[in-house]
C-alpha cells in the first residue's frame, strides 16, 4: 500500500498493558506515523476519535481494553528521517542536553523551538532529538510553551514515562520557572489561586482566562528581585493548566515580559523584551538529582540592563 494511502479508511487500536493511563494524543502521536500533530488534535476537536465509541478530549487517559476509532485521514506524509535538520541544529541540541541515564533525557531547550512539530513547523524538540540520537523511542514526559526556554523531560523507556507522569500527577515534581514580570510585586511570597478555563480563538488558536468555571489552578510565587519597573520571580505551579504561569501573572496585575497573548497590550517601561521571559529554571524529581539550567543569556542581559 502507498504510504499516503495508509490512513485513508478507519482504524482501530487495542488498548493493553503497555499503554495503560497514557493521554490519547501521545497514544496517537506514537501510531499515526506521519500525521502531523496539528491534524491529530484537530481529530480529536472534531470527535473523528471515538474511545470506546464516546467522545474524548486530548487528555483523556486510555484504560487496559479500550478500542480507539480513527476516522479516515488524507495527509501527506513525511517521515521524521527525512526532515531536513541541519548539522548545527543537532549539534545545538545535543549539547544542550543537560542530564541523561538509562530511561530519561532532560534538555535546556532554547525560546523559540516548540517541544514537537505542527502548526507550520517542520519539526520540533522531540523530533530533531530522535534523529540527533538515531533513537526511535524518545517521549515527551510534558511539555513547556515554544516561547519558554529551559529544562524539558524526554523519557527513554516507556515505564520511566509511566512513572514520571505518575509522579506529575501526584504532583511529586516540583518544577521551579524564572519570570520577568511587569512591575515590582509587593509581596516576597503569595500563593495566586485563580481557576483557568481553557477556550479557542476563531481561528482555532489556545487561549486561557480565569474564570470561575475553570479548572483549580495555584502557582506559589517568590521574589528573588526586584527592579525599578520589573520583577524577577521564581514561579512554582502546584497543578499543570495550559499558560498557567503567564495567566496568573496577569490576573493579578504582573504580565510576563515580552508575552504577546497576555499582557502585550500594556506598555512597558525601560527594556523592551524579544522573546517571552519565562525559563524552566529547575526540576526537583524524587530518586534522582535537582536538575537546573541556568538564566539564558538573553533574560540575563534583560535584567542587566534595568535599574533598581
Amino acid at each position: 500500500m502507498d504510504e499516503s494511502q495508509q490512513w485513508q479508511n478507519v482504524t482501530w487500536f487495542d488498548v493493553d498493558e503497555n499503554q495503560l493511563d497514557q493521554r490519547i494524543d501521545n497514544f496517537l502521536f506514537s501510531r499515526l506515523k506521519g500525521v502531523p500533530k496539528s491534524r491529530i488534535y484537530r481529530l480529536i476537536r472534531e470527535s473523528q476519535v471515538r474511545v470506546n465509541k464516546k467522545r474524548v478530549k486530548a487528555e483523556t487517559r486510555l484504560k487496559i481494553g479500550d478500542q480507539v476509532r480513527v476516522a479516515p485521514i488524507r495527509y501527506e506524509q513525511k517521515q521524521e528521517a527525512d526532515i531536513a535538520i541541519s548539522d548545527s541544529v543537532i549539534q545545538g541540541l545535543l549539547q544542550r542536553v543537560v542530564y541523561e541515564d538509562e530511561g530519561l533525557l532532560v534538555v535546556n531547550k532554547p525560546s523559540g523551538i516548540a517541544v514537537h512539530g505542527g502548526s507550520g513547523m517542520a519539526y520540533g524538540l522531540i523530533e530533531a532529538l530522535r534523529v540527533a540520537t538515531g533513537k526511535k523511542y524518545l517521549e515527551l514526559v510534558h511539555r513547556i510553551d515554544r516561547d519558554t526556554s529551559g529544562l524539558v523531560m524526554i523519557s527513554k523507556k516507556r515505564s520511566t514515562l509511566k512513572l514520571l507522569q505518575e509522579y506529575l500527577r501526584e504532583h511529586k515534581i516540583q518544577k521551579t520557572y524564572a519570570a520577568i514580570v511587569k512591575g515590582q510585586v509587593s509581596l516576597d511570597r503569595q500563593l495566586i489561586d485563580a481557576p483557568l478555563l481553557r477556550y479557542e480563538l476563531s481561528n482555532g488558536e489556545r487561549r486561557v482566562r480565569v474564570s470561575k468555571e475553570g479548572k483549580v489552578s495555584q502557582t506559589v510565587w517568590q521574589v528573588e528581585k526586584r527592579f525599578k519597573g520589573a520583577t524577577l520571580v521564581y514561579a512554582s505551579p502546584l497543578s499543570g493548566r495550559t499558560h498557567q504561569i503567564r495567566v496568573h501573572g496577569l490576573s493579578i496585575g504582573h504580565p510576563l515580559l515580552g508575552d504577546d497573548k497576555y499582557g502585550h497590550q500594556i506598555q512597558y517601561h525601560g527594556v523592551e523584551p524579544h522573546r517571552l521571559c519565562l525559563h524552566a529554571l529547575r526540576l526537583d524529581i524524587p530518586g534522582y538529582v535537582t536538575i537546573e539550567a541556568p538564566l539564558p543569556e538573553d533574560m540575563q542581559k534583560i535584567l542587566n540592563n534595568l535599574t533598581v
